[in-house]
C-alpha cells in the first residue's frame, strides 16, 4: 500500500519557482500556490512587478528578476532561490512572449523566431537542468511546463510561437521519460483562449465571436482556471501522472464545428 503522507493534497511548506509570474497565468499561479501554503519564488523580467505580486502573495513569497533567455541568469537565480528557501520542490515554466511574424518579414522573422525559441523552449530545459539538483532532494518533485493549444494546432502567421509550443510538448514527454525513474513528474498544460496580457489587445466583440465559434464553453478562460489545473498537477498526491499534455481550452480542441 502506498504510504499515506505521499498522497497528501497539500503544497504547504513546498517551495515553488514560477517564471513569467508578473502577470496573467504566472501571477495567478503564484498567488494560488501561496494561498495554499507554498513558498513561492516570483520571477519575471520586471523586478518591481514581481515585488508587487510577491507582496500580494504574502510573507512566504519573494521576487527575483529573471530573463529566461539568459542561461547564466537562470543558473544564478535558481541558486539564489535554493539558498533563500533552502529547497526547491516545484518548477512552473510559464514565461512566454507573443511571436506573430510573417514568413516574408525577413530579418524581423528571424528575430521573432530566435526570441520565441529562446524564451519558450530553450529556457524550459535550462530551468529544469538548473533546478534538477534541488528537485532530486524533494520527496515530491513536480515540473509543469505551460505550452498552448498552438502546440496542438496552428494559427496563420504564428509559426515561431507554434514551433516553440510544439517543442514544449515534446520536451515534456522526453523529460517525463528521463526523470520518471527518480519519481519526478513532468507534465504540460496547453491553455486555449485565456484573458492575459497577450490577448488584451483583442477587442471584446472579437473575443466573444471567437469563443462562440471555437470553444465548447463559448467563452474565454480566466488565468485562475489554468492555475488550478497547475495546482492539481503539483500536489504530492499527483504522483502517477507524468508526460501528460493537458488542454485547458474550454473545449476548443474537442470541438469540430
Amino acid at each position: 500500500m502506498t504510504n499515506a503522507p505521499a498522497l497528501s493534497r497539500s503544497v504547504a511548506g513546498r517551495v515553488a519557482i514560477v517564471t513569467g509570474a508578473a502577470g496573467g497565468m504566472g501571477r495567478a499561479t503564484a498567488l494560488l500556490l501561496a494561498s495554499e501554503g507554498a513558498m513561492v519564488a516570483v520571477t519575471d523580467l520586471d523586478l518591481a512587478a514581481c515585488e508587487a505580486v510577491a507582496a500580494e502573495a504574502g510573507p512566504d513569497a519573494r521576487a527575483f528578476a529573471l530573463d529566461v533567455a539568459d542561461g547564466a541568469a537562470i543558473q544564478r537565480v535558481v541558486g539564489e532561490v535554493a539558498a533563500h528557501f533552502g529547497r526547491i520542490d516545484i518548477l512552473i515554466n510559464n514565461a512566454g512572449v507573443s511571436s506573430f511574424a510573417s514568413l516574408e518579414a525577413g530579418e524581423e522573422y528571424e528575430a521573432v523566431w530566435h526570441r520565441a525559441i529562446a524564451v519558450m523552449l530553450t529556457a524550459h530545459q535550462r530551468m529544469v537542468r538548473a533546478a534538477l539538483p534541488f528537485l532530486r532532494q524533494s520527496d515530491a518533485a513536480r515540473i509543469v511546463n505551460i505550452a498552448s493549444t498552438e502546440g496542438l494546432g496552428a494559427t496563420p502567421g504564428d509559426t515561431p510561437y507554434v514551433a516553440a509550443k510544439t517543442g514544449v510538448t515534446g520536451l515534456t514527454r522526453g523529460l517525463a521519460v528521463d526523470l520518471g525513474r527518480e519519481g519526478i513528474t513532468v507534465n504540460c498544460i496547453c491553455p486555449g483562449p485565456i484573458r492575459t496580457g497577450m490577448t488584451d489587445a483583442v477587442p471584446e466583440a472579437d473575443k466573444a465571436v471567437f469563443a462562440r465559434r471555437r470553444t465548447a464553453l463559448r467563452r474565454y478562460g480566466e488565468p485562475e482556471e489554468v492555475a488550478h489545473v497547475t495546482l492539481s498537477l503539483v500536489l504530492p498526491a499527483s504522483s502517477y501522472i507524468t508526460g501528460a499534455i493537458i488542454p485547458v481550452d474550454g473545449g476548443l480542441t474537442a470541438r469540430n464545428a
